[in-house]
């Protein structure tokens, strides 16, 4: 979802359709509507690519040194600096070329008519309200595939490539159909259960491994006066940030795959039942905070940095989008998903971290070597640092926080991804199916059954039923994990 779709002006991060921030795929509003349909007719020729350079140690990438560079950035909650920092390093490393910079935060409008020209830039931040359908132009073949900038020899030790030093599940974020990567996400957000190390400390109680411990974490908090959960009720699919890492554990991989797949019966697979029955606990049980269901995303926040609950399913972005009203001493704090037993799949630790900031190519730029430069630039270390010291968040390469003093929420969730190791998981319905994924099993699903107006057994019938809809719709373009 990365920390830059629907920004608000007071640089807060409006979260109505924050879903999609970890892959930031599929937001179509009007204007990009038009883009499409206009993408997809467009023979239009445009201008005519540079002239490769000569590969050598220094410029792996046959890079033009003297052919100009257009990059277009989105300028939303991750400013400007960061990009035209590293910009200023390509400027140092090719002294000859002229690079044009244009933030905007009206991608589509920009775009269009250059898409339709047959003149793209060479290098787009594509995020924001307006961003481009991801998967309307793989579809269409507008994007250049980055494998040459991900083979090539990173910046700070040409003896490991690029995606040699990527975090884990960047590589196939960009990937639809087989081996091409079109898209490069720059930042990187952690999923999972937020909370207050105070207010945990205050109840002398540990974050919770087991589901047997969750519970008994929840009623002691509920002695207190103090919920154990709430979640932004009007927008459930907020929900999936801690249950869909938490049936991985449980399940393995393969669930959460066969998931993606929209495979038959994928939902009726026990872990997927022992995760939901879960959950509805905390319903049954009363651990839920008393109207819950009536929230927003904000008002939810609200009351759990106001401490009337314990626990909140959500994303790192949570840090700078509840800044306002979240306590000097929250201690605000990250923790995987708590798993079922010791029968579980996958360990203790096993967290749902993703790629954000989705940055592409167009393959029609007439410098995209140069574009993908630019991004090899990004992607070292100390352009890695500068961004999350700037903007305190994680990128997608994997380091750059030696010697910065994280914030509480960005420490505890680097510390979060080093327990982890490889236990990454990154579910896919929310970029490959965003209205099933929101609308249909986010709101008329788990929604009904965390209000507590479905059973898990009626939701994973009506959810299997969305699915094998979806998978059967012709109108639809499908993806399958690889």
């Amino acid at each position: 979802m990365g920390s830059t779709s629907a920004q608000t002006e007071e640089g807060g991060l409006g979260r109505r359709d924050l879903i999609k921030r970890s892959a930031a795929i599929g937001l179509i509003s009007v204007p990009t509507m038009s883009f499409l349909s206009a993408c997809a007719s467009s023979d239009s020729g445009g201008n005519g690519k540079v002239e490769k350079g000569t590969k050598s140690e220094k410029n792996p990438l046959g890079v033009n040194e003297s052919a100009p560079l257009d990059f277009v950035l989105f300028d939303g909650g991750f400013g400007q600096e960061y990009a035209k920092d590293a910009v200023k390093v390509y400027e140092t490393n090719y002294p000859k070329a002229k690079v044009k910079f244009t933030p905007t935060q009206k991608i589509t409008t920009t775009l269009q008519p250059r898409f339709n020209g047959g003149n793209p830039p060479d290098l787009i931040d594509n995020s924001g309200a307006e961003q481009m359908d991801m998967g309307v132009l793989v579809g269409q073949k507008q994007l250049a595939d980055l494998t040459p900038l991900l083979d090539s020899p990173s910046i700070d030790d040409p003896k490991k490539t690029v995606r040699d030093t990527l975090r884990p599940g960047i590589v196939e974020m960009g990937q639809f159909d087989g081996d091409p990567v079109w898209i490069m996400y720059y930042a990187y957000t952690v999923y999972g259960v937020w909370y207050s190390q105070k207010l945990l400390d205050s109840l002398d109680a540990k974050y919770p491994e087991t589901w047997d411990e969750m519970l008994a974490v929840c009623e002691k908090a509920k002695k207190k006066g103090i919920a154990g959960w709430t979640y932004a009720g009007k927008h459930p699919y907020y929900v999936p940030f801690s249950l869909y890492p938490m049936i991985g554990k449980v399940g393995g991989r393969e669930v959460l795959d066969a998931i993606d797949n929209l495979e038959p019966k994928a939902w009726e697979h026990p872990a997927v039942k022992a995760c939901f029955e879960a959950y509805y606990e905390l319903v049954k049980k009363g651990y839920i905070l008393k109207g819950t269901p009536g929230l927003d995303h904000i008002q939810s926040q609200t009351a759990w940095t106001e401490g009337k609950a314990l626990f909140i399913p959500n994303g790192s972005w949570v840090e700078n989008e509840a800044a306002k009203t979240m306590p000097a001493d929250f201690n605000l704090a990250v923790s995987a998903p708590t798993g079922i037993d010791s029968s579980d799949k996958m360990p203790f630790g096993t967290i749902w971290a993703s790629g954000g900031e989705p940055f592409i190519v167009p393959a029609k730029a007439a410098n995209a070597e140069g574009g993908m430069e630019q991004l090899r630039i990004m992607l070292s270390e100390a352009s890695s640092k500068n961004f999350t010291q700037s903007v305190k968040s994680l990128t997608a390469f994997n380091g750059g926080t030696d010697g910065i003093e994280l914030t509480p929420g960005l420490k505890s969730g680097v510390a979060a991804l080093q327990k982890a190791g490889q236990n990454v998981v990154n579910p896919r319905l929310q970029d490959w199916y965003v209205a099933l994924q929101k609308e249909k099993i986010g709101v008329a699903g788990i929604g009904e059954m965390m209000a507590g107006r479905a059973t898990p057994a009626e939701t994973i019938k009506k959810i299997q039923k969305y699915a094998d809809e979806a998978a059967k719709d012709s109108s639809i373009k499908h993806y399958k994990h690889q």
